[in-house]
Order: structure tokens, then sequence, then C-alpha cells
């Protein structure tokens, strides 16, 4: 089985009713594929749950990767090994590392080269597909 991780810009492009986005989301929920957000990457998306239809409906598709606890404070040293900040973009290249293991892996992100540089200090391998 594969593995498709979106981050907040993949969301954002959702809610926009990106065509790109939509096919990644829509081929990886055909393909039964896992489809993965981590809440915080939710959180930076969501704005009004009332006017963010295509959004709600994309969000039906995934699974929610809590941030909490040792996932919250695995983040938070990543940020610290890989000299970045943003502990949102950490946990989605946890997410990533975490379904590597046995799954091919997809990430859809507007932050490209942040992720690259995570999944680096994690030596984890992913397809980084820029929306």
């Amino acid at each position: 089985m594969n593995t498709l991780v979106l981050d907040t810009g993949a969301l954002i492009a959702l809610d926009r009713n990106d065509r790109v986005a939509w096919t990644a989301l829509r081929d990886a929920s055909t393909a039964d594929d896992n489809i993965r957000v981590p809440s915080g990457a939710i959180a930076q998306a969501w704005r009004d749950g009332a006017r963010q239809v295509l959004l709600t409906r994309a969000l039906s598709h995934c699974d929610e990767v809590a941030l909490a606890g040792s996932l919250a404070r695995a983040a938070g040293l990543l940020c610290g090994r890989a000299a970045t900040a943003d502990v949102i973009d950490a946990s989605v290249a946890l997410t990533v590392a975490g379904a590597a293991g046995n799954d091919t892996v997809a990430v859809l992100t507007s932050n490209p080269d942040d992720i690259r540089h995570l999944l680096s200090v994690l030596n984890a391998d992913a397809h980084v597909v820029e929306i």
C-alpha cells in the first residue's frame, strides 16, 4: 500500500479547488492508499468550516495524525536538529518518515525545499510533489 501525506499548502490548494491537488487526492483515495494529514496542518488551513466545503470534503478522505505527546516532542527535536522553526513542517516530515518503512510515500507540499531538508535530516525517502 502507498501513503500520501498532505501539508498545509496542499490543504489550502484543495480548499481553492486546485486540480492537481484534487487529482492526487482522488487517485490516492481510489487506490485505497493511506492519506494522512498532521493535525497542525489542519489547524493552519482551517478558518471557517461552514465556508470550507471543499476542505471538509477532502478531509473526509484523510486520517488525521495528532500532534501530541511523543510526536510533538519529536517535532521539536527535529526542528533543533534541522535548525528550523516550523514544527508543523516537522510533523509532516515525521508523518512521512513514519509511513516510509512499509510504504511508498508521497508528500504534497507547497514547501518542497523545507520538507526535503527535514526528510534528509531524518534519512527518510519520499516523493515530494510541489503544489
